[in-house]
């Protein structure tokens, strides 16, 4: 049996949740939540991040959402799907994957945390440095998806879209491209969230939304065709 410690809310354990919904993969959950929660959690993976998947009947505790994605294709599913059996395609949805979580996950979270520090001890070079690197990011994708209307880097949805889904959720969030400068993103991002493995997981963690320490933008659901 497999069991996902996460919470719905982190973006992170949302590439996972997307993962598993994705190949319909039967799994348990442990709710990381509270002091006591986190301190059970550390126990399990001394590093503290999460996603953290526990395959049971292996004996495995697999940290990383990346990890835990390729486990879950490789020796849960039915079938593997998310990356693909061509050595060139793998790599590069490897590598998009790699994107998402270097160029859009990481300097978001930069955004993020700065505001939960006191304000004596925020650092607001560090905020327009990620800011910065978000719009480069976005740039990137741009011109990558430009004359794309699939997915980010194979035929079908593959662990690159699943990386995708939470980056651009949040990243849209903490520091937003433009909709019609970068109209390839805006385009991609109405087909990942029109996804029913991406919906049920941005549904399930919508009653988390008021954690945000940004000001939620009131037009965070505009791009969502279910939400307009």
């Amino acid at each position: 049996m497999l069991v996902l410690h996460f919470h719905p809310f982190a973006s992170y354990c949302q590439k996972a949740l997307v993962a598993l919904y994705e190949l319909d993969v039967p799994f348990e959950r442990h709710l990381v939540e509270g002091e006591e929660g986190r301190a059970e959690h550390v126990r399990l993976w001394p590093m503290g991040g999460m996603p953290v998947l526990v395959d049971r009947d292996a004996g495995e505790v697999l940290p990383e959402s990346s990890i835990v994605m390729e486990y879950v294709d490789a020796f849960a599913a039915e079938r593997p799907r998310l990356i693909p059996g061509d050595p060139r395609t793998a790599l590069e949805v490897r590598r998009w994957d790699r994107f998402f979580d270097a160029h859009v996950q990481t300097p978001m979270q930069a955004i993020v945390a700065d505001r939960l520090r006191p304000e004596d001890a925020r650092d607001p070079a560090g905020v327009e440095a990620a800011r910065r690197t978000l719009d480069t990011a976005y740039g990137v994708l741009q011109d990558h998806l430009a004359g794309r209307d699939g997915w980010i880097a194979a035929d079908g949805f593959s662990l690159a879209d699943c990386s995708a889904a939470p980056a651009l959720f949040y990243g849209r969030a903490a520091h937003g491209w433009d909709p019609d400068a970068h109209a390839a993103i805006t385009a991609y991002y109405r087909r990942l969230v029109a996804h029913p493995s991406v919906r049920r997981v941005v549904d399930e963690a919508r009653p988390y939304r008021d954690l945000f320490p940004l000001p939620w933008p009131a037009d965070m659901d505009a791009l969502d065709p279910a939400q307009v």
